[in-house]
Formats: C-alpha cells, structure tokens, sequence
C-alpha cells in the first residue's frame, strides 16, 4: 500500500523569522550541533524519511529596510554538509539532504561531497539541487553580477549530468580488494565522464567507491519551467510550495507528465509539497501557539522577509495592496507570492505577517485529525506522494509533530510504523539508480 513520505526542513532555528525571539528556542542553536542532533533523532523516532537543510550563501536583504538585518538570526549558521555528516554518527536510519548551489559549486567537488556523506550515513545521503538567485551571493564568489537566469538552470541541468556521471564512475564489481591475489581493482569497470559541455570540462573518474544505494538521491526545488524539466529529467524528489489543492494537483500532474516524456515511470519521481502545520490538541491551543509567535513579529523584518522574491517595499503603504514583482531573481516564489495576495486581497502587511510564517508555504493550523485531513487530501487526490514539514520553530515544531500528527496518521494507515530498508532511496520506496558511460 502507496505511504506518505515526510520530511523534516531544518533549516535554522524554525523558518518563522521570529522563532529566534521565542522563549522555548535556543538563541545560539543555529551555530550548536547537539541542537540540531536532538531534532534530527526526533524526527528519526517519528520515522520520518529525510531531514533536509536549506542553504543560503550569503547575508541577504541587508539593509531593506534600514536596521532589518540586525533583528534576524540569518548570520550565523553552519554549513549543511559539514553538519549533516556530523549528525550521520548520531543517527541510525534517517535520510539526511543538504542544499548546495550549481552555481557557485564544481561538480567534481559537489561529487565528492554528496558522495561522502553517502558513505559516512551508509547510503542515506540526498543532494537538493538549487541555482544561487541572490546578487550578495555573486559577491561573495568574486562576481560582479548574478549570472543570468537562462545561463544559471542551463548550467545546472549540464551540472547533474556530470555529477551523476562521477556517482557511476565505478561498478560495483570494479572494487575487488582480493587480499590473496594483491589486486584492490579492475580498471575495466572504471569509467571516467570524459565529460565536455558549454559549462564544465571534467574528465573523470571519481577516486571513491560507488553508493550503497545506486545512486545519493537527487532533490529539486525549481517550479519554473527550465526548474520543471531538469526535474522531470534528473530529480528523485520534487520539493514545491503550494499554497491550494488544485494548483498543486496542475504542478503534481505535469511533473508526472514531463517525467513519462523522459521516459522515466511517474511513480519514481516523488513530489513533496512544503506543509507548516501549527498544531495541538485543540484548535484554540494552535491559534494561540501562532498569535505568540506573531507577537515577536517586528515590522521591519516582516517587510525584510518580503525583500528576496518582492523587492523593497518600504516605500509602499503597508495597508495597501501588494505591488507586482519587477523582474526578480526568485520568479517562482514571487509569483506565487504576488497570486496569492491578489487572490485573498492581501495587503502588504497581511503578506509579510503569512510570509514571516511559512515564507511561501503552505500553513495549517489546527488539531492534529484537522491536520492529517489535509494531508491525507492531497496525498489522495493526485496533489502530493508526501510533504516537507516546515517548522515554526525548533524543538516544539518536530515535537508537535512526532507526538501528534504522526500517531494520527499511522491509525489511517497513511504512514509507516517502521523503517523499511536502512538507506534513504529504500525507504522512500525508489528503485536503485545508475547510470555510467560505457556500461
């Protein structure tokens, strides 16, 4: 019987720009690998499938408006896949997935990396593939501009390639290791990419032994079009933000669709929706949970968590309607962004005070039976295989979760009671994946 597949977003102190301020939140957790260890074997004793950490490579919004920057917790935080190999010796049978960008990235080195992580966890490794969108983060990389869009996911489709060619630089067999013959390898199973496109020149082979798991399972989040195929082509996962049913089950259905025109089964491709759910035992403890966090809401930085996808709105009258998005490096998001302000008649403050919660995610607040109601819709009616669960805020979020939601959906039969297999690509229920030149 088909289960939901969940994982846990990580990211930071809990993705409401105020969970920081929050009595119950570890102010310098961000920084403290026992803080995010905890979480993650939560997670783990909720038998989620994955835990997955956003990146970002630079402070971003800086100064619009004037003072944000110094009320947000964004500036100190630890690289996710030097963590994330960390929290692999403190946990058994979660998935652990790290962003990292395409375009500030080389494929050999993005291939080493995932790769390790997939050895360190023993095949529970999952690579978020992601195109940088913020002019801060050119900076930091000794680029005057951002890359243009076009260029950055043309770049990103060829980066794939490469990398999953480097995953299948060896087969299996290839390792010998016969102690008694003296031979370690056979370099007939050895295949270098011998790899030359518009972007990268990589020779190949990859120095390390194949993954457990055929291959580190691949994520994406892109919902343009270009973002869509490279999708449909390489991608195991699909991370999206929908906001309701019937846009979701138009995006559930043409990854599907583009999937099939690749030649690939629909059905191994999984589509996860990001999903914050606000929940205790009754709907008035929920409500008040989120009206404590949005007490903590200062309005600069709700105008700030506006600032990435729709530009500097101070100038704007906060009470009046949301302006459309001028040209912005994150089109996706913003458009979503500015269709749900003109749909629900949202001024600016309406939107940043939804942003500063979910930033573009679905929110649900409720009991967990109202919660799984949800769930089980969409994962029932061709809207999702599964959800990324987005924290308000870390510990209580995972907690809630685990405690509450979980159990209700294990009694509908939804979710698993246990582990299926011990890598991430076994218990998301993804067939072993290769492919390497020459075999």
């Amino acid at each position: 019987m088909r289960k939901l597949r969940l994982g846990l977003s990580m990211f930071r102190l809990g993705y409401h720009v105020a969970a920081w301020r929050h009595p119950d939140v570890q102010a310098d957790g961000a920084m403290d690998l026992g803080f995010f260890a905890d979480i993650a074997r939560t997670a783990e004793r909720g038998l989620f499938d994955l835990v997955f950490m956003a990146d970002e490579l630079a402070i971003r919004g800086g100064t619009k408006p004037e003072g944000a920057a110094e009320r947000m917790a964004n500036v100190a935080e630890l690289e996710p896949l030097t963590l994330l190999s960390a929290i692999a010796a403190l946990t058994d049978r979660i998935g652990l997935v790290s962003t990292v960008s395409t375009t500030y990235s080389e494929p050999y080195n993005l291939a080493r990396q995932v790769l390790s992580l997939d050895h360190l966890s023993r095949g529970r490794a999952g690579w978020n593939v992601v195109t940088s969108w913020g002019a801060e983060d050119a900076l930091n990389f000794g680029h005057a501009s951002l890359p243009g869009y076009d260029q950055r996911y043309a770049r990103a489709g060829e980066f794939v390639q490469v990398v999953r060619g480097l995953w299948n630089s060896w087969a299996p067999q290839g390792l010998v290791r016969d102690k008694a013959s003296g031979r370690f390898s056979d370099f007939a199973h050895l295949h270098p990419v011998n790899h030359a496109g518009p972007f990268f020149k990589v020779r190949g082979p990859l120095n390390m032994a194949p993954s457990v798991q055929g291959e580190p399972v691949i994520f994406s989040a892109g919902d343009s079009d270009d973002g869509r195929e490279i999708a449909a082509r390489e991608a195991d996962v699909v991370f999206t933000a929908k906001q309701d049913i019937a846009s979701a089950r138009a995006f559930y259905a043409d990854i599907k669709a583009r999937a099939a025109r690749h030649g690939r089964d629909p059905s191994e491709v999984l589509v996860m929706p990001g999903l914050m759910a606000i929940t205790a035992p009754t709907r008035a403890q929920a409500d008040a949970r989120l009206a404590e966090l949005q007490a903590l809401l200062d309005p600069l930085v709700g105008l700030a968590s506006l600032y990435d996808r729709m530009g500097d709105l101070s100038g704007h009258d906060v009470d009046g309607p949301v302006p459309e998005p001028k040209d912005p490096a994150f089109r996706s998001r913003a458009q979503v962004m500015y269709d749900l302000a003109q749909a629900r008649g949202y001024t600016i403050r309406q939107l940043y005070e939804l942003m500063a919660v979910g930033r573009g995610h679905r929110m649900l607040v409720g009991t967990p039976a109202d919660i799984a109601d949800e769930m089980q819709l969409w994962f029932e009616t061709g809207a999702a295989d599964g959800f990324n669960m987005i924290p308000t805020h870390l510990p209580a979020g995972i907690d809630a979760l685990v405690d509450l939601v979980v159990p209700e959906l294990q009694r509908r039969g939804l979710f698993r009671t246990g582990y299926e297999a011990t890598t991430l690509r076994g218990n998301l229920g993804l067939p072993m994946r290769g492919r390497a030149p020459g075999r």
